[in-house]
Parts: structure tokens; sequence; C-alpha cells
């Protein structure tokens, strides 16, 4: 069933929950295990991505920020300089947004770990990466529907934020801390 032939909130509905449950449960669980491990282990956490990968990483990094890791978000004029000991958390469906990889080379270059998102492991990005989380999903340049009937990297997207929020909870499973603890993180800024 098409949503582009069958309309209405609940074939939509139906087309991105379904596309969502299947992509995600071909995630690599032993990627998922490694990068659990690879985030709490790390010193420092430096997220970056462009567009909207970008923003589902930045919704991660506050995730990550209640749990009480040290996260930085690339591009903010706080942001300091990647070192040994830290990790580059970035995505990019494709592996080869300009941004990205240069973040990745640079991470590298500086001694850190690079946790890359992608659909393509074999990229600039997947190679240069010391550990990597592969989502099955359409790259934004697949016209094609193949992997997608939704537009432009869309499922990419929306499985990286969730894919995030499954290692929150995880993390947040292991760690033991009640809800309370970690709203004394929470911005009170707003």
């Amino acid at each position: 069933m098409s949503s582009l032939t069958t309309t209405g909130y609940a074939a939509d509905h139906d087309l991105v929950l379904t596309e969502l449950q299947r992509t995600l449960a071909a995630v690599d669980e032993a990627q998922v295990d490694a990068a659990e491990k690879i985030l709490l282990a790390s010193q420092r956490i430096f997220a970056a991505g462009a567009g909207r990968s970008g923003l589902a990483l930045r919704m991660a990094a506050m995730r990550l920020m209640h749990l009480g890791l040290t996260v930085h978000v690339v591009g903010e004029i706080t942001t300091p300089a990647i070192a040994a000991g830290d990790l580059l958390l970035v995505a990019s469906g494709s592996g080869t947004t300009a941004g990205a990889v240069q973040a990745a080379e640079t991470a590298i270059k500086a001694g850190a770990q690079v946790l890359a998102i992608t659909t393509a492991p074999d990229s600039r990005l997947g190679k240069l990466a010391t550990h990597l989380l592969v989502i099955p999903a359409a790259t934004k340049q697949d016209h094609h529907g193949a992997r997608s009937e939704q537009y432009a990297g869309a499922l990419f997207e929306q499985s990286v934020l969730l894919l995030m929020d499954m290692l929150f909870q995880a993390m947040w499973r292991e760690r033991g801390e009640s809800a309370e603890e970690l709203w004394k993180r929470h911005a009170n800024l707003e």
C-alpha cells in the first residue's frame, strides 16, 4: 500500500510507523551495545550533523546531558576543542556530507574516537569511524522509494532520533538514576 495512492492520516500513520519499526528492527544489536559502551566511557561527547540529522543529534545531546554526560554540540560558540578520550557522535545518511566527514577527520587527528550513524558503512565517513551504527534506511538522494516511501531521507532522520532515544533508555536503566535525579540537570533558564 503506497501513501502516495492511499490518502489520509491513517494511511500516513501506518506508513511511517511500519517503516520505522522495520528499519529499527534491522539495526545490528551488537552495534547498539558497542555504541552504548563508548558513549558511557567517553570523557566528552561532541554531537555533529547537518540539517535534520543534526537536529536529531541536538535532541540526543540534551538527553545525554540529562544523564550527566559532558556533551557539546559542534558549531555552538562554547564548544571546546575535541581531544583524545573524547567521542565525536556524527550522523550522515549518505556518509559523504562534507561537514560530517571533515569533523570525523579532525576528531581522529586529535586522537578522539568517532561513532558514525549512517546508511552507508562503506562511505568516507563509515570508513573513518571507529564505531558504526548502520541504519538501513533511504538517504535523501534516494528518490526511487525502494527503502522508504517518505521524502528525502525522512526515515533516516526519524530513525536517528528514535535510536538515540532507545540508547538513552538503556543507559538510563544501566546507571540506575531516578527521573528526579535526571530532572535536576534539566534546563532551568527556559
